[in-house]
């Protein structure tokens, strides 16, 4: 289990969600001073970290005026971030002034490991590597998605379609959303406030400010987000120890049950037309087929896991509920409206944009916590978490494509604890149509 005593480096959330339609459209105009702006106090930061980092390798200790020049940095790129990424509102001042609607509270480090300050860029490559999958702001590198390798299983079609970075999709369909709204959805609000925040404190860590590592767990990088109730939830009751020799040979093990999961997918495309035509004519998918498709998403999130590390056990080949440590669970099939059935995989293009960017983000946890359970025999929690996460809203979004369910995949990345009352339904005006899809986000 990772400490429960509080990060260095925390970020701080006041937005009201409301948002101005114009400023919106205009955003990444009205943005280019501060980038610029903040390029140049990036070089200037960059260059305090070098003397802060012979500083500790020679005295063991940090002036606090130094690091707190690279703090004040550190803050005003988390509020352009949030501002560019429209997880915040206002114009934000030049400099990084407190009291932004997304800020960070720093607590420095002045004194630290000369050990882990000479290694600290060779440490900090794996936070390196997840800023890169979750895009998560301008001080810790690019947005751009670093793979596209499918991740397996029924997740290549989500992998498909990915765009970039979890927060560049976020902010990409945020903005849509607000354009439409006038209002922030408030799961994506959550989830790109996470990619900020795990980016501030990746920063912090490799800018000297903290010797803490960043940890991966939106539980704790976001601990006051929840999940409002959904027909599609996780359960996760995986005890992250690994046996090494399993996660080893992990791929091999995992290769029947890839090939088990292509024919039964193949299956699922082939009577999917006939399954949406008898969706459309009676209004709710029947019971046998609930039961056939939710078998399948299931078994999709135990292979998955499995592959990734995620879960621990050796799954079984049928999807069966509450035979996993992560596990999908499913309310009964209830009546959906014709009119979203009709039109639903134009409904799903969000749902897809973003579930290929967390399919990245699970790949990327997957071969980080391969390496780290080889040595020591147990899977990080904040990477394990993370990864729950990504499954949930993959599984969430199939069940939406597939008809399972038509509540739309809910963008924050909690893993099933805290829930939170959302109002889902706004109605749009046409009948039986409605704004959930954004307001799910």
């Amino acid at each position: 289990m990772e400490e429960a005593q509080p990060l260095p480096i925390r970020i701080v959330v006041t937005d009201d969600l409301e948002r101005s339609r114009v400023t919106v459209f205009f955003r990444l105009f009205l943005a280019i001073p501060h980038l610029i702006v903040l390029a140049l106090f990036g070089i200037a930061a960059f260059a305090v970290t070098v003397i802060v980092w012979i500083a500790l390798i020679f005295e063991g200790k940090a002036p606090r005026t130094l690091q707190e020049f690279v703090a004040s940095y550190l803050r005003y790129a988390t509020q352009v971030s949030a501002y560019l990424y429209l997880a915040a509102a206002p114009y934000p001042a030049f400099g990084g002034a407190a009291g932004y609607p997304i800020d960070l509270e720093i607590e420095l480090a002045p004194r630290q490991s000369r050990g882990r300050v000479a290694a600290r860029l060779v440490l900090a490559l794996p936070a390196f590597l997840l800023i890169a999958v979750l895009g998560g702001g301008m001080s810790g590198g690019s947005s751009a998605n670093i793979t596209s390798t499918p991740s397996g299983g029924d997740d290549w079609w989500l992998n498909a379609w990915s765009v970039g970075g979890v927060s560049t999709t976020g902010a990409v369909l945020a903005w849509f959303a607000i354009l439409v709204r006038g209002r922030m959805p408030l799961g994506l609000r959550d989830l790109l406030t996470y990619c900020i925040g795990y980016t501030a404190h990746a920063t912090g860590y490799f800018l000297l400010l903290t010797d803490r590592y960043p940890t991966t767990d939106p539980t704790r990088v976001v601990p006051l987000i929840g999940l409002p109730t959904h027909p599609v939830r996780l359960e996760l009751r995986d005890d992250v120890r690994r046996s090494r020799l399993t996660v080893f040979f992990r791929f091999p093990l995992a290769v029947p049950h890839l090939i088990w999961l292509l024919l039964w997918s193949l299956v699922v495309m082939a009577v999917m037309p006939v399954v949406w035509l008898i969706v459309l004519v009676i209004g709710r998918l029947p019971v046998p087929l609930h039961r056939f498709f939710t078998a399948w998403i299931r078994y999709s999130t135990h292979v998955i896991a499995f592959l990734y590390v995620i879960g621990g056990p050796f799954p079984g080949f049928t999807g069966r509920a509450g035979s996993y440590p992560v596990d999908i669970a499913f309310d009964p099939p209830r009546s959906q409206r014709r009119v979203v059935t009709a039109f639903r995989a134009i409904l799903a293009i969000p749902a897809f944009l973003l579930a290929g960017a967390f399919g990245s983000v699970a790949l990327l946890v997957g071969i980080l916590g391969w390496w780290a359970a080889l040595f020591t025999a147990s899977m990080p929690e904040g990477l394990r978490n993370l990864g729950a996460v990504s499954l949930r809203y993959s599984a969430q979004a199939s069940s939406y494509l597939f008809l399972v369910t038509e509540r739309y995949p809910y963008a924050a990345p909690a893993v099933c604890d805290r829930p939170r009352d959302v109002q889902l339904e706004l109605p749009l005006g046409a009948p039986g149509l409605d704004l959930t899809v954004i307001e799910a986000l």
